[in-house]
């Protein structure tokens, strides 16, 4: 599949899987594209259903998390927790460290605050650079985005063709509420971050995040000093 190859396939599956539960649409994926299938997580709640699915079900679909290495200690228990629990091993990817060491010379171990220009480096550096190694020779990218979490979100489907990685991702928990999320995490015992009971519930880096307030975006603790649109701010993984 390439780009602007197989619209109509696509389309169909979007229609075929708008109601099926998001252990078919796994299932189905891993009989379509064996041992093609990979799902990245970066142990928000949502992200934590899936792990769920694919571990409980043995499901041939290898499962990667960047490591940026400016994580929060709390996502480190939960990832080590999370292995634990299901007996699995979740592969890192980490940035190049020649790359980190030219960002960091050049605008300081905080730059990031001065300009969305410099945040958008790290964020390429620290994030996307990793994620086109771990993409690298797959045909199907699985993530854990809701259409709830933001107004640029609500325009996602369930599978649809990444142009910037030239990869179909498919987003099983695109329809999925918030409090549908939470009660499967607890009904399943399903392991979560601590700092989601916090506020925190769109983790990243930990220069990056803060909890939100009652009334506040889904992601409006994501990048929360820029006076970017909440319902856009995205790090580059995630585009249309």
């Amino acid at each position: 599949m390439r780009d602007g190859e197989d619209n109509n396939l696509i389309s169909e599956w979007n229609e075929k899987y708008r109601n099926t539960d998001i252990l078919n649409v796994l299932t189905n994926m891993c009989e379509l594209f064996s041992q093609k299938v990979v799902f990245s997580t970066s142990f928000n709640i949502e992200d934590q259903v899936i792990t769920h699915f694919i571990a409980k079900y043995r499901m041939p679909i290898d499962i990667f998390t960047l490591d940026t290495g400016r994580m929060f200690q709390e996502v480190y228990s939960v990832w080590n927790e999370t292995e634990r629990k299901y007996g699995i091993k979740i592969k890192a990817y980490f940035p190049d460290a020649k790359d980190v060491e030219e960002m960091v010379n050049k605008q300081g171990i905080n730059g990031f605050y001065e300009s969305i220009e410099n945040r958008k480096k790290c964020c390429e550096v620290r994030k996307i650079k990793p994620l086109q190694r771990a993409l690298q020779n797959k045909k199907v990218w699985i993530t854990g985005i809701r259409a709830e979490q933001s107004e640029f979100r609500k325009n996602f489907s369930m599978f649809e063709w990444d142009n910037k990685f030239q990869i179909m991702k498919c987003n099983p928990l695109i329809y999925w509420t918030l409090d549908e999320v939470k009660s499967f995490i607890h009904k399943n015992d399903v392991p979560y971050c601590s700092l989601f009971d916090k506020g925190f519930v769109s983790i990243g880096c930990a220069p990056c995040t803060r909890a939100i307030q009652k009334g506040e975006p889904y992601r409006a603790g994501r990048w929360w000093w820029e006076n970017s649109d909440e319902g856009k701010k995205e790090c580059g993984l995630h585009l249309k």
